[in-house]
């Protein structure tokens, strides 16, 4: 588990380093990515090939960790990247690669939209890049709400309905929604019959409006249950913004092959439970479509990524005019190779905008 970030008055030294001080945090960094492993000095010196001792480099790693670049998981332990470490690196000492002929072609042979739905490819997409970055991966791309066919409601358990909703286009869509702990079943009956009668032909957006305008003259034939069943489901559907998206998370058992240790499961589980929360991921991947280029969020580095021990890298893809519609991205350990994710996850994204240009 990365330490937490170092306080700013213990950064002053990031700015100052010099070749020999960058070169051995390089190595540390780069021998932390490839084993999670706390790094010693004879290690270092080792790689660097006998050129400076054991306890120059020693001398150089107080240095660093002085300066909030490392830390020390144990005592008489090797060092190990602080976030702060991390996030220096990456901006001002990563020398990022590039991808692999088969790399690029696996990408693309999943980026061929013929005869297939934007959907379908942006699965597979997401399900080829998690399996090429070894971690989780996701993709946030706006919903599109085709006109309804049909609509009904099933009781599952007390507090919990399941919406099945089927569209003209023959999709079936599935939603769960909190109702009240006591409805009858004839509320579920009369809430579908409702938004029947007001939804067929017309996509919830294009219908909203209209059924909220309704419920208070339709309040003799609908009773209080029902109606908070109806408002329910319109809550769930509509209201713009991130929840109009639609999140795909694909590869989550690839962050189980690499763990070194019980700190590394405790981070992974942690990140299992933010994965699960898809409001959350949804707000972090909004925040791309406010900048340029591939994003990198490194542990607590974000207010709503605030977890230690994990990071995410992530790039918007545009429509034909240039608008971003969605982010596509990995998520992992803070140890991830970033040198190899970073041009994958910008390729990927490059690539999926072209085909949405189609």
């Amino acid at each position: 588990m990365i330490a937490p970030d170092a306080r700013p008055s213990d950064m002053h030294g990031v700015v100052g380093l010099n070749e020999r001080s960058r070169e051995i945090f390089r190595h540390i960094v780069d021998a932390y990515v490839e084993t999670g492993e706390p790094v010693g000095s004879r290690t270092i010196a080792r790689k660097l090939g006998d050129v400076l001792s054991p306890a120059t480099i020693r001398n150089v790693m107080a240095d660093l960790e002085f300066a909030g670049l490392l830390y020390a998981p144990h005592t008489s332990a090797g060092r190990l990247p602080t976030e702060a470490g991390l996030r220096m690196f990456v901006s001002g000492l990563l020398q990022v690669g590039g991808l692999d002929a088969d790399e690029r072609r696996a990408i693309d042979a999943h980026c061929q939209a013929a005869g297939r739905t934007p959907e379908d490819v942006l699965s597979q997409v997401t399900g080829t890049l998690a399996g090429l970055a070894r971690c989780a991966s996701l993709v946030l791309a706006p919903r599109v709400e085709a006109p309804l066919r049909h609509i009904e409601f099933v009781n599952l358990k007390p507090g919990r309905a399941l919406v099945v909703m089927v569209n003209e286009s023959g999709v079936v869509e599935n939603r769960l929604i909190e109702v009240p702990p006591d409805l009858p079943a004839s509320a579920l009956v009369e809430a579908g019959n409702f938004l029947a009668a007001h939804l067929t032909g017309k996509t919830i957006a294009e219908a909203r409006h209209d059924i909220l305008a309704d419920l208070d003259s339709q309040r003799a034939q609908l009773d209080e249950l029902t109606t908070k069943v109806v408002k329910a489901g319109l809550a769930t559907w509509g209201g713009g913004g991130t929840a109009d998206a639609a999140l795909i998370i694909k590869g989550q058992s690839n962050l189980l092959n690499n763990v070194t240790g019980l700190e590394d499961l405790e981070a992974i589980r942690r990140l299992f439970t933010v994965l699960e929360t898809r409001e959350q991921m949804v707000r972090v991947l909004d925040l791309v479509g406010r900048g340029d280029g591939v994003q990198i969020f490194i542990g607590a580095q974000n207010e709503l990524f605030g977890m230690a021990g994990c990071s995410m890298v992530v790039a918007p893809f545009q429509n034909a005019r240039e608008q971003i519609v969605g982010a596509i991205g990995v998520i992992g350990p803070t140890r991830l190779n970033y040198a190899r994710i970073i041009p994958m996850v910008d390729y990927t994204a490059k690539l999926v905008g072209r085909m949405l240009e189609q």
